[in-house]
């Protein structure tokens, strides 16, 4: 029994020493070490913007911070009192301490604790601080004399007067620089070109320079006004204390910014390293689609018009790509401000650029399907005319009237193209017209006159050769279509018009007359519709014939 009491001790003394381990490694303290003692707070006895001395070690149950308070508000006191004598500041030395007073007024005590803190005799200490207190109080009143207050009001005012001359040669020198900097246009300040371009003209330039001067005004008024208001403050005793405070606030966002940019310096060279290797990679690609264009180097299955709108492409994920890699380095890229602006101009972009890219893509997907190129006669819907110009966004047509007519692509893709230049040099468009002809005149005779009438015709070419096919046999006329090739597409509505003259002309001269559709008559010995001139000297008028017959019955 006395054998397992021994072990369960034994057992709960190392419980209690793992425990007590654990604790002490948890508070990071050992059991051997005492806490420390946290220093004294000290408290600090201005007057006037300025420290006279610490006090570091209470009395009775004054706190250093109300015996420094009680102190500041006492010598506060005697320093507005006009019939002060700073002689009569002095110490007296007691068994309780080296009392500070001015006649029956205690400025306050130093006791030996006090003297132990600063580390000096009680006496010696005491006489140091009577010292500073006779000087604080001798300035103070020195700035609130009259005398002070005269020459603060003089050196204000000299001050004041400066400041109006400088900004009155300001008025009248920086007009006479804006004028000479005109006189100089077209002379000294002469446009910039290289070889027959002009980069900068003169006038620009001047308007540039004039700028910047006008800035360098307003950048040295605001310095002047910068150093003005403090330093008006600074001669006055009311204001001296406010005048370091007001410098310091004008002096802040300079300081601030200057510190700002030197932490940046880090982050604005990677963003050059990305701008930099931004423009030679895009450089690169430029060079490389431009030698695709003119035909100098070939990719398989890549055709040359493709090249320019691939390269806008490329380019622009180029850039896209450079931003989010520079995105983090950017200044303010981690405030909430700059997220909450950037999200909000992604959801506007979103919801007001809906039908911009719509007319993105379609004008994206026009450019790979190769369904017309600028200087194509085209007809898309009810506008027919040559292209003139397209880009992501919209196609320019100019119709045969001379009117430039602008499609946005969302519409040219969802609506049929009519491309007339498409096949026109190999083997040629194939212009066709109809007419119809009556049943009495041989449709060989037909073929003919057409086939001539088209082979008359400029820019019609004559192989391949015109074709005749004749689409119907309707009731009262048949109805021919003469096809035949151009290499002119941009002529059609002139070479229509030039064949339907050669139509009429040849089936005048071959004497077929083209009467119908909705042509009919009963002749009755009436002239022929072929014109005078395509008659023969001899044409007489055929009369018409009324041959009455009988009817025959036959035997059923």
């Amino acid at each position: 029994m006395r054998k397992h009491f021994q072990s369960g001790c034994l057992v709960i003394a190392v419980l209690i020493f793992v425990l007590s381990s654990i604790l002490c490694a948890q508070s990071g303290k050992t059991p051997s070490k005492a806490t420390p003692l946290s220093p004294p707070p000290r408290a600090e006895v201005r007057f006037d913007n300025q420290v006279l001395f610490e006090v570091r070690e209470p009395v009775l149950s004054f706190s250093p911070q109300e015996r420094a308070d009680a102190v500041t508000g006492r010598i506060d006191k005697l320093a507005k009192d006009p019939s002060l004598r700073l002689e009569d500041i002095k110490v007296s030395d007691s068994d309780q301490g080296a009392s500070i007073g001015y006649r029956d007024t205690i400025i306050t005590t130093v006791t030996d604790r006090d003297a132990r803190a600063a580390g000096k005799p009680r006496l010696a200490l005491a006489q140091e601080y009577v010292k500073r207190i006779r000087e604080a109080i001798g300035e103070y009143q020195a700035r609130h004399s009259v005398r002070s207050t005269v020459f603060g009001t003089l050196f204000a005012l000299l001050s004041t007067i400066v400041l109006v001359t400088i900004l009155i040669v300001f008025r009248k020198a920086f007009p006479k620089i804006y004028e000479l900097l005109r006189l100089w246009k077209g002379t000294r300040i002469q446009s910039i070109r290289i070889q027959a371009l002009e980069i900068l003209t003169a006038d620009r330039i001047v308007q540039i320079l004039t700028s910047g001067v006008k800035s360098i005004r307003v950048f040295l008024t605001i310095i002047l006004f910068y150093f003005y208001v403090p330093l008006l403050f600074s001669f006055f005793p009311w204001t001296r204390g406010h005048a370091g405070i007001l410098f310091g606030y004008l002096a802040y966002p300079f300081t601030v910014a200057g510190k700002a940019t030197m932490d940046y310096l880090p982050n604005l060279f990677f963003l050059a390293v990305i701008g930099v290797v931004t423009y030679y990679v895009l450089r690169v690609v430029r060079f490389i689609f431009n030698e695709i264009e003119k035909g100098t180097l070939t990719l398989p299955g890549f055709y040359r018009e493709w090249a320019m709108p691939t390269y806008r492409i490329v380019r622009f994920l180029l850039i896209v790509f450079a931003v989010v890699m520079a995105f983090p380095y950017l200044p303010g890229s981690e405030s909430p401000a700059f997220k909450g602006v950037s999200i909000f101009l992604g959801v506007l972009f979103s919801l007001g650029s809906t039908s911009a890219v719509a007319n993105v893509v379609a004008g994206t997907i026009l450019n790979y399907t190769r369904a017309f190129s600028i200087g194509d006669r085209v007809k898309i819907g009810d506008v027919e005319g040559d292209v003139t110009h397209k880009s992501l966004l919209v196609t320019h047509i100019r119709t045969i009237k001379n009117v430039e007519i602008t499609l946005p692509n969302a519409t040219v893709l969802n609506g049929a193209i009519l491309n007339f230049s498409a096949a026109a040099m190999n083997p040629g468009l194939i212009l066709n017209t109809s007419v119809t002809i009556g049943y009495d005149a041989p449709w060989r005779r037909v073929h003919e006159l057409l086939i001539a009438a088209a082979k008359a015709t400029n820019n019609i070419l004559h192989s391949p050769s015109p074709f005749v096919l004749q689409t119907a046999l309707n009731d009262f006329y048949v109805s021919y279509q003469i096809n035949a090739y151009t290499d002119r597409p941009h002529e059609m509505a002139r070479i229509y018009s030039e064949l339907h003259q050669n139509i009429q002309d040849k089936f005048n001269e071959g004497g077929v007359e083209i009467m119908s559709p909705h042509y009919s008559q009963l002749r009755d010995g009436n002239t022929t519709t072929i014109p005078e001139q395509y008659r023969p000297p001899d044409y007489t008028p055929t009369g018409l014939r009324i041959i009455q017959t009988e009817d025959k019955k036959t035997d059923k």
